[in-house]
């Protein structure tokens, strides 16, 4: 359960960053076999200059881009997997310009980013992925053909560009990047959302009582960082900006786990106090189907 809430964070982590740049869709259903992408992200402006701040990641974005994130070790058949979806979605998009009859430009077909948190040169080589004198090191190329990367996170030089994707890295490396995190300025446009993600993926671990000494060991690490900013949202009058992001990052979970959520359902949500969405944040991991969603928020706005 612990790996799913992981993968949960992953994915809020880098929508919430990349989100004000462009659409996302997560996960995607590509192919009449159902096979689901974590990110497909599609820049409003290719290129763009504002996406700089996020260095390392903002250069994956500046073109439509598959993400997969791993918590642990990506295998090889993950990778076969993960080229399978990428070819599916580019075929896909190659099949709808014949049908319109236009052309589609190579910028147009998404290339597609594995983030690991390590990965063993074994299996680098079996996938013929190397590194590119135009990437940073831990950034390793496949085929032009395959459409795919490689990112090695704990392989990454410890540098501004690279904070965002080592927040996803494990032990020291996430560790050292959260330490970069806290000493960030407030002012930082996406400091925020990211602690909305920390607070949300810390609750759900808190919820589930980890037993590994790592995740005890973050949980420790965040519980100062939570309790802080919750004060400064209180000095500063920010409650009611913590509530709508508090929405936007439960709605966001929702719309993955059960597909297009019904707009009753969004009403009854933005109902829902700081307090309440915290714990509809940790309920939902429970939650099979719509029908309990339903049932906890009939309980809940009784």
């Amino acid at each position: 359960m612990t790996r799913f809430i992981h993968d949960q964070f992953s994915k809020d982590f880098i929508e919430s960053l990349l989100a004000p740049f462009g659409s996302i869709k997560a996960p995607s259903r590509v192919a009449a076999e159902v096979k689901m992408i974590d990110i497909l992200f599609t820049p409003r402006v290719l290129q763009n200059p504002e996406l700089a701040p996020l260095g390392l990641l903002g250069k994956f974005a500046e073109f439509p881009a598959i993400i997969e994130p791993f918590r642990n070790p990506v295998q090889e058949d993950d990778i076969s997997d993960c080229i399978i979806r990428v070819l599916e979605v580019q075929k896909a998009l190659q099949r709808e310009a014949k049908r319109n009859k236009t052309v589609l430009s190579e910028t147009a077909i998404p290339k597609q980013w594995i983030l690991t948190p390590t990965i063993s040169d074994d299996i680098l080589s079996k996938c013929k992925a190397d590194p590119d004198a135009n990437w940073m090191s831990g950034v390793y190329l496949t085929a032009d053909i395959l459409r795919t990367a490689i990112v090695a996170i704990h392989e990454l030089p410890s540098r501004s560009e690279t904070l965002w994707l080592r927040m996803l890295g494990r032990d020291t490396t996430q560790k050292n990047a959260i330490d970069e995190f806290i000493s960030l300025s407030d002012n930082n446009s996406f400091k925020q959302a990211t602690l909305e993600c920390l607070y949300n993926f810390k609750q759900n671990l808190e919820f589930y009582k980890p037993e590994d000494t790592e995740e005890t060991e973050l949980l420790m690490r965040l519980a100062p960082l939570y309790q802080q900013d919750r004060e400064l949202a209180k000095q500063e009058g920010r409650a009611e900006g913590r509530v709508e992001e508090g929405q936007r990052l439960v709605l966001r979970q929702l719309n993955r786990r059960f597909g297009e959520i019904d707009a009753s359902i969004i009403e009854r949500v933005s109902l829902l106090s700081t307090e309440q969405l915290e714990a509809l944040g940790e309920a939902l991991l429970d939650f099979s189907a719509l029908s309990d969603l339903e049932a906890w928020l009939n309980q809940v706005l009784q």
